[in-house]
């Protein structure tokens, strides 16, 4: 969310804009229902939470937030994953 990085597809492709507006759209939902708390996919690089596929598409990790957890991280929504449970 801080306009550095990139989401792109195995070919190249730039999705980016996508994610953005997919986590935008959460936020909005998130907002609308007052939700605290998220429950998100790990490693996902829309909602992994401080770990995130690097982009290699060989299933190496990086140290990261997906675009949707940053944006509610931001936004004061705490963000836990389904390996927290």
């Amino acid at each position: 969310m801080d306009g550095i990085s990139k989401v792109e597809e195995k070919s190249g492709n730039d999705v980016s804009e996508n994610f953005v507006r997919g986590a935008e759209e959460t936020l909005k939902i998130a907002k609308l229902y007052d939700v605290k708390e998220a429950i998100l996919k790990q490693k996902s690089p829309s909602c992994g939470c401080g770990k995130i596929y690097d982009g290699s598409f060989k299933g190496e990790l990086k140290e990261g937030d997906g675009v949707t957890t940053a944006l509610l991280k931001q936004n004061g929504i705490i963000v836990k994953t389904e390996e927290d449970f």
